[in-house]
């Protein structure tokens, strides 16, 4: 069997933000609109919460004259957050929660055809038979997606798709595809996962456990990491960090109960040496990256993202002691990605003529196991 991982990046839509030029610039977009979303949350509006509201508003052109930027959009069903009158400032009209129903939301834009016909070639090229995505929209969209997408490029498609909605807002969830005979006996969601700093994971660390048609049990932990871009650097490392050790202590406790075959899968947002990921990776822990592993073959690039450097290792199949004994090969797709400023540092697919017609700025992770 075939167990591979694949950053898609959204199947159909994303939100406008993460399409910016810069992390800083999509950072503080981010930033003041989670700001934004949770002091409407309170139940009451103190002065001091108006004046912040209205502060951070006026930062996105657009927002208070017609609820709506290039990015942000005010949605009000019922009441109004805001009390306008003529030649006067702006207001907020409510005092609380109670007394309005509304909310604000990122932006989405289409994802050009082209960059989603080529996200449906990597899996078809790919073939895992279970099949760990990471950033995609929702179970409805990775549904259509395998109905229509990855048949029209010549590709098989699956005959299990789920996905269980995470905690990002920008709707970059993880979920699995299985083949009809690799079949999804349970799964566990940790969206609600806490510890003394507060929620542990950005997105998810789902397990599914997936009896195999050998009647094996295997046990996949699909994650995506809290990402580098947004907000200070030692922020995120800790975070990262926290995902890593709890992710860790699932999987031992899973080691505890009896399971053999046991696989952390997705995009952990860092590189291998770095202290964020060494409760996964560090001494003491005996899982095995693929990348490692001997039967692994390479390209000579040993980053996952981006031109494939060093530093650009994101992407993770990491294998317990047994589940590792049982891999016959490994490998790395890479030809979704636009390699270099001209997209001549590596072999693309030749339907990829622009840096947008790209699948991903991730490859794909792939492990051959005798399950």
């Amino acid at each position: 069997m075939r167990l591979a991982t694949f950053n898609v990046e959204n199947m159909f839509e994303r939100a406008t933000i993460m399409n910016l030029s810069t992390w800083e610039e999509g950072g503080q977009v981010l930033e003041d609109f989670a700001a934004l979303s949770d002091l409407i949350q309170k139940q009451q509006y103190l002065q001091n919460d108006k004046d912040k509201i209205l502060e951070i508003m006026k930062r996105h052109k657009g927002l208070l004259t017609t609820g709506e930027t290039k990015h942000i959009r005010l949605n009000e069903i019922r009441g109004r957050l805001l009390k306008k009158r003529r030649n006067a400032p702006v207001e907020i009209g409510v005092n609380g929660r109670d007394d309005w129903i509304g909310w604000f939301e990122l932006k989405r834009e289409t994802i050009k055809e082209a960059a989603i016909e080529n996200t449906a070639r990597v899996i078809g090229e790919v073939n895992g038979d279970v099949f760990c995505m990471v950033e995609v929209e929702n179970r409805i969209v990775a549904n259509r997606f395998n109905d229509t997408v990855i048949p029209k490029v010549g590709g098989q498609k699956y005959d299990h798709v789920m996905l269980i909605d995470g905690n990002d807002d920008r709707g970059i969830d993880v979920g699995v595809m299985t083949r009809q005979s690799f079949d999804i006996k349970s799964i566990v969601s940790h969206v609600d996962d806490t510890d003394a700093q507060g929620r542990i994971f950005s997105r998810d660390c789902v397990e599914y456990e997936i009896i195999t048609p050998l009647g094996n049990r295997l046990l996949v932990l699909v994650n995506h990491f809290k990402s580098k871009g947004f907000g200070s650097q030692q922020e995120n490392d800790a975070k990262r960090k926290r995902q890593s050790k709890r992710v860790r202590e699932i999987y031992e406790k899973r080691l505890n109960e009896g399971f053999e075959f046991i696989a952390v899968a997705g995009d952990l947002n860092d590189t291998p040496d770095r202290e964020p990921l060494q409760p996964l990776l560090g001494d003491g822990s005996n899982l095995i990256d693929i990348m490692q592993h001997p039967d692994f073959t390479g390209d000579g690039r040993e980053g996952t993202h981006g031109n494939g450097t060093k530093n650009g290792k994101l992407d993770y199949i990491l294998m317990s002691p047994q589940l590792a004994s049982r891999v016959r090969a490994g490998g790395i797709e890479r030809r979704g990605v636009w390699g270099g400023k001209n997209g001549d540092l590596f072999a693309h697919f030749p339907q990829i003529k622009t840096a947008k017609d790209a699948a991903s700025d991730h490859a794909a992770l792939w492990a051959e196991l005798d399950l």
